[in-house]
């Protein structure tokens, strides 16, 4: 889990802090259905768990109301995925079951799958605060601090429960002025404006 940086562990398990899944369960009125990317050491207790690596999360189906995911940051060369496979997942299920997602993910807003998956696709993201996110090591919290940014991405449609839940962590935007056919009224506008 590494965001193409090199690993500060040999753990593979890097868990949710607790306060985040406190935040996460407030946002989905207090069970997580569904955590496709779960492990031996997790503590976030949803109801179904896909646990890595046994259990590849990419592969099963998330028809579930309410998803909660902390995906792998780094390359699975055996399975040849990556974050972005991850994050397409969160937008394939919101948009064919309506599910409420939310997923914890290293701040690389330059990158495709940013720009394919989040910007345009998800409806707020929480920039965090924590600048070194010190994740769980192996069930415990005695881990290295992260060695980048880490945002809260949310595709769901109760945008104020997530600010008024969100904003205690970080910077929350609201990006639904990016999504389908809003963000076309605003690039032909501005087209308008500058001719």
């Amino acid at each position: 889990m590494s965001a193409g940086r090199k690993v500060n562990s040999q753990s593979q398990s890097w868990g949710t802090p607790i306060k985040y899944i406190n935040a996460i369960k407030r946002v989905f009125g207090g069970a997580i259905a569904l955590d496709p990317c779960s492990n031996e050491y997790s503590i976030v207790q949803a109801d179904t768990e896909f646990m890595l690596p046994q259990n590849d999360g990419l592969r099963e189906d998330w028809n579930y109301p309410t998803i909660y995911m902390n995906p792998p940051y780094g390359a699975d060369r055996t399975r040849g995925t990556t974050i972005k496979n991850w994050l397409a997942k969160c937008v394939l299920s919101h948009k064919k079951y309506g599910s409420e997602i939310l997923a914890l993910v290293p701040v690389a807003t330059n990158t495709g799958y940013w720009k394919q998956s989040v910007f345009g696709q998800a409806r707020a993201l929480c920039f965090l605060y924590d600048t070194r996110l010190k994740f769980l090591e192996n069930g415990s919290g005695a881990g290295k601090g992260a060695p980048m940014a880490c945002a809260m991405i949310y595709w769901g449609k109760d945008y104020d429960k997530f600010y008024d839940i969100f904003i205690e962590y970080g910077a929350v935007i609201d990006l639904s002025n990016l999504q389908g056919e809003e963000i076309g009224a605003i690039r032909k506008h501005i087209k308008l404006e500058l001719e």
